[in-house]
């Protein structure tokens, strides 16, 4: 049985200042535990309702481990405990305290051949979970984040990111500095004065800068960009909406970069 103390600690981490002090996360629901008890990331403790322990069972085989591998960190707990530390509106059954990693920044020479991205104030935590998501399926392993960017480790940004938080590099650093700091390589930003994406020859390196959903990349970063982007809308759609949402527009633009 969770004490107390067990309770208010998992509850505080549904808040930056409690990750921060703490220096956990959390990660919910069969699937996301399992591929956290497989990353290279520490899995602190594990809480399993009693009723979900079997299914629980069955997503750590089917992560080539066992319960027996984390033997020491797994506690069953009742529902209603359970549903007392979820962040999530209905429990999917587990959780688990993640240690928050310390990634060090690339050393220059580590980027030159690398595609990366670099995210200028996202506020949404399910924006930034969908881009990081979108990072991890291509391949893209260094996402660097303005300090007024979205906390990576908030609950919605790790649930929508499908445990690509767990695998990508997320640096929060200030991106003027960075740009200054990996000068030489290409810079790309998404704005609406840019070229035609479709049109553009890309470099398979480089670093793509996409802005704020309402104020888009500030000028201060938009000063170091190198090369403009713009996705069009579909020349016979007619009346289209205004712009698009900006993790849907940074999926459109890894693709054009990965596109054979």
């Amino acid at each position: 049985m969770p004490t107390k103390a067990d309770i208010l600690l998992v509850r505080s981490l549904g808040d930056k200042k409690g990750r921060a002090e703490h220096g956990l996360f959390m990660v919910e629901g069969p699937k996301l535990v399992s591929e956290a008890l497989i990353s290279t990331l520490r899995v602190r403790r594990v809480f399993v309702a009693r009723e979900y322990a079997e299914e629980f069972a069955m997503a750590c085989r089917a992560g080539s481990h066992s319960t027996d591998s984390v033997q020491g960190i797994v506690e069953e707990v009742s529902r209603k405990d359970l549903e007392r530390m979820s962040g999530l509106r209905t429990p999917q059954g587990v959780l688990a305290l993640v240690e928050i990693p310390r990634h060090a920044m690339p050393a220059p020479e580590n980027l030159r051949m690398r595609l990366s991205l670099a995210l200028d104030d996202i506020q949404d935590p399910g924006n930034l979970g969908t881009i990081l998501r979108t990072a991890d399926w291509f391949g893209i392993g260094d996402v660097f984040c303005s300090p007024a960017t979205a906390d990576c480790f908030n609950s919605k940004a790790v649930q929508a990111s499908m445990g690509a938080v767990l695998r990508v590099r997320v640096h929060y650093t200030a991106l003027p500095d960075l740009l200054v700091r990996y000068a030489g390589l290409p810079v790309y930003g998404a704005l609406l004065d840019g070229e035609n994406i479709y049109d553009t020859d890309l470099t398979p390196h480089g670093i793509i800068v996409v802005g704020n959903e309402g104020s888009g990349i500030s000028p201060a970063v938009a000063a170091a960009v190198t090369r403009k982007l713009f996705i069009p809308p579909y020349a016979n759609a007619g009346c289209t909406s205004e712009s698009l949402n900006v993790a849907a527009a940074t999926s459109i633009i890894c693709y054009e970069f990965r596109r054979p």
